[in-house]
């Protein structure tokens, strides 16, 4: 593997997603596309794909992938624990992790608690939740 190209979420509600991480987290929109096709059909291996996508990109370049299916129906996601096999959470480094956290929670963000400092003192972390629950760490590094 040469790189980390994307990481994607499916997302049910674009217009919520976008608020959170472009307007909440400062994410830049790169790139929005409609697809659909049989490219599209063989790689998902579903029928009658029609899917938005919208890239969005950190300041270092790191790239999350919005995915909103108009077809064929999400599935609806149930409410995850962070310990439940498969990805658990997307971390993103932040000057204040405090400040952070009182922005977003006044915006309405849930969060697992309060900003903690790592046992060996190296970061302060939080988790809060996207729009549709996925776990987000957010991380500031002390040393």
């Amino acid at each position: 593997m040469k790189a980390i190209r994307h990481t994607g979420i499916v997302v049910s509600n674009l217009d919520q997603a976008l608020r959170f991480y472009v307007d909440l987290l400062g994410l830049k929109v790169t790139r929005r596309m409609d697809e659909s096709g049989k490219y599209l059909d063989n790689i998902s291996a579903l029928k009658n794909v029609m899917v938005t996508t919208v890239k969005m990109a950190a300041e270092d370049g790191n790239l999350i992938e919005l995915l909103y299916y108009h077809s064929p129906p999400r599935k609806t996601a149930v409410d995850r624990e962070i310990c439940q096999t498969g990805i658990s959470h997307i971390a993103f480094t932040v000057q204040d992790v405090d400040a952070e956290y009182e922005r977003l929670s006044k915006a309405g963000v849930p969060f697992n608690s309060s900003p903690q400092q790592s046992p060996d003192g190296y970061a302060k972390v939080a988790f809060c939740r996207d729009p549709d629950g996925n776990f987000i760490e957010l991380v500031e590094i002390l040393n």
